[in-house]
């Protein structure tokens, strides 16, 4: 029985496709809209996860001043090299420790100039940033100590100046920064864009002596950053990271810290809940669109009902049960929903590869948003398609077959 009533069911979906498939629009748009924006969503938040991975593993970056983020120290004294030895040799947990200055400079080189960042610091900062070199070397002891003209390239300023394959290039070529030419050493892998959207390889790497004596003539330091054992405990890391730089800059108990730490990992969490969270407001005004696409099959199934009188005052005077005519109509709305449902499905599939690439987020098929997505069209199906069937199965033979 079942069978028999879905193939009347199919017939006379097909009788009017057209109208079919207007009727499913409403459905189709819901579903992939949905779908599309979950995925895209979902691909967001696992690109925030990886950028903020590229900052550095279980880092946390001291600045001065009260304001958080990247602006000025506002008046508060800045660091000392000595500040992240003392971290490295007092606070257990840390991993490495460096003393990071930065400046913006014209760098010169194989004819071509570029504007850039000079970023000097220790070997350290390669551990911190969990950063990778792509050919050459890091500084030697003596390089660090005399604060010798030799360089690190980010691939970036590689690209623009020495041009070529990526990493190749550019190595014991001189390089002019300010009015001191240095020596290129080495290239740094690639990692692209911050999640502070800055590029990250848009940076030449000196000894902290070297940028302190030829390029900003004081002692001074933007930033310590600060990268914590696996496993350790940040709560108490940060505690005594506070403790210890409160000591050495000399405050009073009552005076407020003249400084900022930002845990990447508190960072991480705080914009993954807040790209989440957007991701679900979406989604849930998308699956508004499938209630309106229900809203559309109840009205096209009582159009049918009404244009269908005749043949359902028929069927019933031969002998059809009630629960038959119910299970008919009903078939009908929920084949049409679930059609939409999987048209919908192919369609966000599509718009969210092509869209992730545009966007230059991961791709991330999530099954489980795509079958709730088809699940929730067929019970749209049901939900209204019930009142219609309702209303068909209930009909008096007599009058139907009486009606024009």
């Amino acid at each position: 029985m079942f069978f028999n009533t879905l193939l009347l069911a199919l017939r006379s979906i097909r009788r009017n496709l057209l109208r079919s498939f207007l009727t499913i629009l409403g459905i189709v748009i819901g579903v992939s809209a949905v779908i599309t924006m979950v995925t895209l969503g979902k691909g967001a938040t696992q690109a925030v996860q990886m950028q903020i991975a590229g900052l550095g593993s279980n880092l946390l970056m001291v600045r001065a001043g009260q304001r958080r983020g990247w602006g000025g120290a506002g008046g508060a004294p800045p660091f000392k090299a000595t500040d992240a030895e003392a971290i490295l040799a007092q606070i257990g947990g840390v991993a490495a420790a460096a003393p990071e200055g930065r400046a913006s400079v014209t760098v010169v080189g194989n004819g071509r100039n570029w504007a850039t960042t000079i970023t000097g610091s220790s070997n350290a900062w390669f551990n911190t940033g969990n950063w990778k070199l792509a050919s050459g070397r890091i500084f030697s002891d003596d390089e660090q100590r005399a604060g010798s003209a030799v360089c690190i390239l980010g691939e970036t300023v590689r690209r623009e100046i020495y041009g070529g394959a990526v990493g190749a290039g550019g190595l014991g070529e001189q390089l002019r920064i300010k009015q001191f030419s240095c020596t290129v050493i080495g290239v740094l892998t690639a990692k692209g864009q911050s999640a502070m959207g800055s590029d990250q390889d848009d940076t030449v790497l000196v000894p902290l002596h070297t940028l302190q004596r030829r390029v900003t003539g004081h002692q001074n330091v933007n930033t310590l950053l600060v990268s914590m054992e696996d496993g350790s405990d940040s709560t108490r890391l940060k505690a005594s990271l506070r403790e210890l730089l409160r000591e050495r800059r000399k405050l009073a108990d009552s005076d407020d810290d003249n400084f900022n730490i930002l845990d990447t990992q508190q960072l991480a969490e705080t914009l993954s809940g807040t790209t989440q969270v957007m991701t679900t407001l979406l989604g849930a005004v998308a699956a508004v669109s499938l209630l309106v696409g229900g809203i559309g099959i109840m009205n096209i199934m009582l159009v049918s009902v009404t244009e269908r009188t005749r043949e359902i005052g028929l069927r019933l005077a031969i002998g059809a049960l009630e629960r038959e005519v119910l299970l008919q109509f009903l078939i009908e709305a929920v084949v049409l929903a679930a059609l939409g449902g999987i048209i919908g499905i192919v369609i966000a599939t599509g718009a969210s590869i092509v869209l992730a690439r545009v966007m230059g987020v991961p791709y991330l098929f999530d099954p489980t948003i795509n079958l709730l997505s088809f699940l929730f069209s067929a019970g749209i199906g049901v939900l209204f398609g019930y009142f219609p069937a309702r209303r068909a199965a209930q009909m008096d033979p007599i009058e139907a077959l009486r009606h024009e």
